[in-house]
This record gives C-alpha cells, sequence and structure tokens, in this order.
C-alpha cells in the first residue's frame, strides 16, 4: 500500500511552443496534468505541478522573422497569450514558466558538461544542407520537403507529423528552404552528438523496471521497446542557430543546443526559477534539487522521504523524447535524476472534418474559447469526457453541444439545481434530518473507491465517467422517492432522501474539484463549504474539504440561495459557433451548386451485406432502452404523438411517432421501449424530435392494420440494446443520419428481433414480439 505521506508526486506537462496561439488539442495536456495535481494535492501527497512555453530553437526563428519580430519579443509577446489562456481555464500550476531564462541555461550546460566528461559526447562532421540565398545552414525546421518513409509532402527536417518518424534534413525528399522555398545545398558542417547506444543498456535495464512499476501505457511502451530493439543511433544536439542556449565547448562558440535536448530539462530549470522567486519576494521557498536531484538536495533526506514519483503528460507524438533522449541524458551524466515514472499520453484530438489550423482559421483555439461566452469548466468537461487516450478523437459542434447539454447539465447540473432547490423551497433551506441509505450509499462508495483507484493512474476518462455514473444514480434515487409527493403523504420519505442526496453532493463536488474548479467550489460554497486547492506556492485553506472526507456524513447544515450556472446551447447557437470557425472556405457558391446537381444524380449505394450490416450497427447505430413518462397529441400532425421519455441521462428526452392512428396515449404510457438514441434531431409539425422509437406492424384477425412497440420492461431506462456477441461498451457515433439508420435491416422473425441473423439483446436478454412476429422494426 502506497504510503501517502511519505511519496511526493512530480507532474510535468509537454512544454507548449511559445509561438502560436494554442488550440483545444494543445490544452489536452496541460489540462490533463492539472487534473491529477489537484487530485494528488486533495488525496493528501506533497506535489509539484511545473510546464511553461518551450522558446528556443528553430520554430521561433522561423516565426519571428515572418513576425518581424527578434525571438526575444516573441517570446514575450507569446508567453503573455499563452499565460492569460492558462490562467482563464484555470489551471493550477505550482510555477509556469519559460525555457528561455538563466536557470534552463545553467542547468542544460551542467548536464552537457557532465555526459561529456563521461565520454557520452560525440563529434561528428556530417552533411547539412545550406541555402545560398539565405546563406545559412538551415537547421531542421528550416527545412520542408517529401517523408521517404511515408511520402507526405509536408514533412519537417526533424520529424514527419504524418508518420511520427524522426528525420535528419538531408532525408528528405525534394527538399526546400522554409524561409525562401529555393532549393538547398549539401555541405559540410560539425556538431556534437549524445552517445544514445552507449547508454541503451543501462536504459533498456531502467525502462523494464520502471515501465512494469509505473504502469506506462501500451503506446509509450511499444514505441520505447521499437526504439531500443531496432538500435539506438548517436544523436545530434547542437543546431547552427543563434536563438539558444550556447554550448560551452570550444569551437562550438556561433551553435546552440538543439531545443529537444535542452527542452525536458526545461521541467528541472521552471522548477529552479520558483525555487528562486520565492527567495527573492522573501517567501518560504525549497531546493529544486529535492525534486529532480534529491541526493544532492542541500536538505537532506531520508530514502523514504525521496520516494518522489515522476508522471509525465504528454501527446503521442513526443513519446520517444521522454522516454528515450530525455532519460539517456539523465542517465548519462551519473546522477541519480529523478526519471520518469508514469507516461500518461494521448492521441490527437482533430477538429470536425480536419485537424485544426491556425492559417486556415479552422477550429477553437484558446482565445476563442475565452471569448465564446461558454464557461471555462464547460470547456474543461467536454475535453475531459472525451479525452483521447486510445485513438484519435473528432471535435464536432453536435458532440460538444450533447455532452455539455444531456451530461454536464442534464445529469449534473440537474441533480445539484433540483434537489438544492427542493430544499431551499420546501425546508426554507435547512438541510433535513436523516440517516443514512446503506443501500444507496454502498452504490456511492463503490464508484468513489473504483474513481480513486483510476485518478491514482491517472485514468482521467474513465474516472470522470465513473463520477459522473454517481450523479445518474442519485438522480434516479431523487426521482424514485418522489419527494414532491411524499414531502406531503410521508415527510420522513422526503426528510431521508433529501438529507442523503445533500451529502452526495458535497461528494461530487470534492470528486469533480479537478475537473471543474469553478463550478465545484460554487456549489460548495451553497452548502456552506469549500474544496481543499492548494498550490505549492499558496497553501489552501486546511479547513477545506478533501478527498479524506468523501463518504463522510456529518458537517452540512443548511443551503444558501442558488442560481443556474450552466446553460443549455441551443441550435442556432451552435450553428453559429461551427460557421464561425469553419475555416476560409475556397470553394465558389457556383461549383457547390454544381456538386449539389451532380450528387442528386449520383445512383443510390448498393444494400449492405449481411456482414456489412453488423459492422455497420456496431459501431454506428445506438439502441437505448427508454420508458415513456408522458405522451401528448401534436395539435399541428394528426398522426404524431409528443412522447417524453426517461433515457438513463437524467434529462427528459422529446420524441415524435406517427402511433397516432393505431394505439391511445394508455397503451403508450409508462411502457420501456426502445429508441434509436443517436438519431440527428428532426423538426416534425413545429416540434424538434430527439430520436425514433421501435416497432413493428402486422394485420389483427380482421385484417386490420396494427402496430406493436418493442417491450423491453425488464431492462432500467438507459440499457443499451446490443446485438448478441457485442461489446456493450462499444463507442458509437455522435449522431447518424435517417438514411444510415435505414442501411441496416432491423426485422422480427418468428418473434425474434434480430439483424442479419443475429439477436438483439438487452441485458443479455432477447427482445421478442408478440404480435408482430414476422415483420420489419423500424
Amino acid at each position: 500500500m502506497k504510503n501517502i505521506k511519505t511519496t511526493k508526486r512530480l507532474i510535468t506537462s509537454a512544454l507548449p511552443y511559445v509561438n502560436n496561439i494554442p488550440h483545444l488539442g494543445n490544452l489536452i495536456q496541460m489540462l490533463s496534468a492539472d487534473v491529477f495535481a489537484r487530485f494528488c494535492r486533495s488525496r493528501g501527497y506533497e506535489t509539484m505541478y511545473v510546464c511553461g512555453t518551450d522558446e528556443y530553437g528553430t520554430a521561433t526563428e522561423t516565426k519571428a522573422l515572418q513576425d518581424k519580430k527578434t525571438p526575444r519579443e516573441l517570446c514575450d509577446y507569446y508567453y503573455e497569450i499563452h499565460k492569460d489562456i492558462y490562467n482563464w481555464f484555470n489551471i493550477a500550476f505550482d510555477k509556469f514558466g519559460r525555457t528561455s531564462n538563466e536557470e534552463c541555461t545553467e542547468i542544460t550546460q551542467s548536464i552537457f558538461n557532465d555526459l561529456d566528461k563521461n565520454g557520452f559526447i560525440k563529434e561528428h562532421t556530417s552533411q547539412q544542407l545550406f541555402c545560398p540565398k539565405c546563406n545559412m545552414f538551415l537547421a531542421d525546421r528550416y527545412v520542408d520537403g517529401t517523408c521517404p518513409k511515408c511520402g507526405a509532402d509536408d514533412a519537417r527536417g526533424d520529424q514527419c507529423d504524418t508518420c511520427g518518424t524522426l528525420l535528419d534534413p538531408t532525408q528528405l525528399i525534394a527538399p526546400r528552404c522554409h524561409t525562401c522555398g529555393s532549393t538547398p545545398e549539401v555541405r559540410e558542417t560539425k556538431h556534437l552528438y549524445i552517445d544514445l547506444p552507449s547508454i541503451a543498456p543501462k536504459l533498456e535495464e531502467w525502462m523494464k523496471e520502471t515501465s512494469e512499476k509505473g504502469k506506462w501505457a501500451a503506446n509509450a511502451i511499444q514505441m520505447t521497446k521499437a526504439w531500443i530493439r531496432d538500435g539506438l543511433n548517436e544523436r545530434a544536439i547542437t543546431r547552427d542557430l543563434k536563438w539558444g542556449i550556447p554550448v560551452p565547448k570550444a569551437g562550438y562558440e556561433n551553435k546552440v543546443f538543439y531545443v529537444w535536448f535542452n527542452a525536458p530539462i526545461g521541467y528541472m530549470s521552471i522548477t529552479k526559477q520558483l525555487e528562486d522567486e520565492l527567495k527573492s519576494s522573501g517567501k518560504k521557498s525549497f531546493d529544486w534539487k529535492k525534486w529532480w536531484l534529491p541526493s544532492e538536495a542541500e536538505e537532506k533526506f531520508s530514502e523514504k522521504d525521496a520516494n518522489i514519483e515522476l508522471f509525465q503528460f504528454i501527446g503521442k507524438d513526443n513519446i520517444p523524447f521522454h522516454t528515450v533522449v530525455f532519460p539517456c541524458s539523465e542517465i548519462g551524466t551519473g546522477k541519480d535524476y529523478t526519471k520518469l515514472y508514469h507516461m500518461s499520453s494521448t492521441e490527437f484530438l482533430n477538429y470536425e472534418s480536419g485537424k485544426f489550423s491556425k492559417s486556415k482559421g479552422t477550429g477553437v483555439f484558446g482565445s476563442d474559447a475565452k471569448e465564446s461566452g461558454i464557461p471555462s469548466d464547460g470547456w474543461r468537461f467536454y475535453i475531459y469526457y472525451n479525452r483521447p487516450e486510445n485513438q484519435d478523437y473528432q471535435f464536432t459542434w453536435k458532440d460538444f453541444q450533447e455532452k455539455y447539454n444531456k451530461e454536464l447539465i442534464g445529469n449534473l447540473g440537474n441533480l445539484v439545481n433540483r434537489t438544492l432547490l427542493f430544499i431551499n423551497k420546501n425546508y426554507g433551506g435547512k438541510i433535513p434530518e436523516g440517516k443514512k441509505d446503506e443501500a444507496l450509499w454502498a452504490q456511492i462508495e463503490e464508484k468513489e473507491k473504483k474513481a480513486t483507484e483510476l485518478l491514482e493512474w491517472a485514468e482521467i476518462k474513465d474516472a470522470l465517467h465513473t463520477i459522473m455514473e454517481i450523479s445518474d444514480i442519485a438522480n434516479k434515487a431523487f426521482q424514485a422517492a418522489e419527494p414532491w409527493k411524499t414531502i406531503k403523504t410521508d415527510k420522513a420519505v422526503s426528510d431521508n432522501i433529501l438529507y442523503n442526496l445533500a451529502y452526495v453532493i458535497k461528494d461530487l463536488m470534492i470528486l469533480l474539484e479537478p475537473y471543474l474548479p469553478t463550478y465545484t467550489q460554487i456549489v460548495a460554497g451553497y452548502l456552506g463549504k469549500k474544496i481543499y486547492s492548494s498550490t505549492f506556492a499558496e497553501p489552501g485553506d486546511e479547513t477545506a474539504l478533501k478527498w479524506e472526507d468523501l463518504g463522510k456524513l456529518e458537517g452540512l447544515d443548511s443551503i444558501s440561495e442558488t442560481s443556474v450556472y450552466f446553460t443549455p446551447l441551443d441550435n442556432k447557437s451552435v450553428d453559429a459557433f461551427r460557421a464561425k470557425f469553419a475555416g476560409k472556405q475556397d470553394e465558389k457558391p457556383a461549383a457547390k451548386k454544381e456538386n449539389k446537381k451532380k450528387a442528386k444524380k449520383e445512383e443510390p449505394k448498393p444494400a449492405l451485406s449481411a456482414e456489412e450490416q453488423i459492422e455497420f450497427f456496431n459501431k454506428n447505430i445506438e439502441l437505448r432502452v427508454a420508458k415513456i413518462i408522458d405522451v401528448k397529441p401534436n395539435p399541428e400532425g394528426e398522426k404524431l404523438y409528443i412522447e417524453t421519455l426517461d433515457d438513463g441521462s437524467g434529462t427528459p428526452r422529446t420524441i415524435q411517432s406517427g402511433l397516432r392512428m393505431y394505439l391511445k396515449e394508455s397503451d403508450l404510457l409508462g411502457k420501456n421501449v426502445v429508441i434509436a438514441a443517436n438519431l440527428a434531431p428532426r423538426k416534425m409539425r413545429g416540434v424538434e424530435s430527439y430520436g425514433m422509437l421501435l416497432a413493428g406492424d402486422y394485420k389483427d384477425k380482421d385484417g386490420k392494420d396494427c402496430v406493436e412497440v418493442l417491450d423491453v420492461s425488464w431492462a432500467e431506462p438507459g440499457t443499451k440494446v446490443v446485438l448478441e456477441g457485442a461489446d456493450e461498451n462499444a463507442a458509437k457515433k455522435a449522431e447518424i443520419t435517417g438514411d444510415e439508420f435505414f442501411s441496416v435491416a432491423i426485422n422480427a422473425v418468428n418473434g425474434s428481433v434480430e439483424i442479419a441473423g443475429k439477436k438483439l439483446l438487452a441485458l443479455g436478454k432477447e427482445i421478442k414480439t408478440v404480435n408482430a412476429v414476422n415483420s420489419e422494426i423500424g
């Protein structure tokens, strides 16, 4: 069992390049590390979270040239933009620093000198591209061309972003100068290299032990093993640039360190920046080596006190630099620097149908989010809820609207608002007395334990989904208890559910503070409490609620006046956002019109085969059990019913069905039915319909046309309906069209509802029809 009091958590997130405004995809690593750091502080770990702008290197030089600024002016300008955006997103760094500082120069040169002293620095004359027009050797990022491995024509001289291959500029096919576009020539130049092959045996020994003990992500292990298996090469650590850390070696006065050598060292230097700032301001400080090189810290620690776990949050494109290059730099010094313990790496977040692009105006950037009118916690929630941990994820405005309205507001907001409002309205703000509902808390405590275990290993997305399940459980408990009735007929029942739910909300605010720091503090304030949210420099209120207060039913007394924090996103607003961030449209209206005509003339797609239907259904169509809680005729449509459903989400869902000619309202009310849950909304006779109810038709003994809805009375609302043998947790598309839905044939065959011979199941039980035994289901 881990001793929290003697384990220190050192946390870093990938240093963002300073030369541009970060978009939502760039923000994932910093936001992910923020959740983990906040959790660790609340949990009781001594915690340090550092990050900062990566300011040296070719990227900054080229951007400065384009903007007609000096590199320093450019870095100063963008650093303030970055800092402002991260402050708005409420990221609680212990220090957000910069790499263009004397601390980074000092520590980088010290590590280089140790590597050189130990024989791990080699000098080689190499072939390098030189641009005669610009009269300069071209560092890697000054060269563009075609990747020799995958053929992508937008590869850089250091790396191909398409396939992830690390490159040397001379390997590019058809290289061109990034500055002027002309073709460079090959000339000889001298550079220094880190001797990775000589360090590799110690790296491999360290990696085998740490990757297992620190539970590295699968892609981090696979990529690192591949690098070691394929044989490490000596890697250049100097560049022909002016903007960078000087190389402290004779003959290299006009060169600087390659940015990927010194950037990870920036984590150390930013920690030292914090030390220096605290000392200069007269505040209580510390020795940065306590975190990064405890054996040489001024204040000596026992072995147990020096148990430091380094958690690093990065994108998949940065894995090798954190699992190979940086650890080799540390190992090669011969000193016991703190090395990676756990790697939390993610895939890419893309935008709508393509990628984020500042130049094309495509996608949402940090400054856009800030000006959107949507609270920062709303953006945080969406990013965490869909964190791309195992595969790339596509941001769409429709998906954003759905998660924001249905999960954040319809689940969490609904629970908080209706519970606290009910107490204020019916109990004068005084939380009623009650006793612990053992059955309810057994479910809650199980989820709290699971969320805690997930967060211990930075499983941020799964932990959030687990926490939201607590909110869903509580919503259903509120609904089942019906306090709006029992307060008049059996007040003890009403008292008890409100008492328990007040403490569930208290727990939810503790659990969600790492994710939603603004909202949770507001709601905690309604309860007369604060949530612990310290940073290293400014310790929080020791009396505030911490992780250890989960499950404690004590300390709450009354509710202050509340207000609604999150308001739903309507279709009009979402359409406006989509249009605003769609980027520059090059296609002319006439061309669009012509394409539309062509599309209309296209032949219909052939029907899907049985195997294709099964595959399409499993990947795209989401069926769910829902309970019909209200039915009324649509006054504008003589065939239509408007049905209100409980689909298990906590937010009522409205759909319409053409059943008015076949079934009475009483035939539908209270039934648990099957709905197509991810069908695109459709306005019918003035009312938006969010899904479709599944039914089959048949003729009665008199030959009259009849309809039978699918009955799943044994399954709770929200239960997923899947094909036999399918994974009920498989991700589905956020939204499908009617044409997509009807591309799969659902039929009742001898009373069994199936697709291409595969039966539809709810909770493992087969869905059957009674009367429509051989019919199409739609």
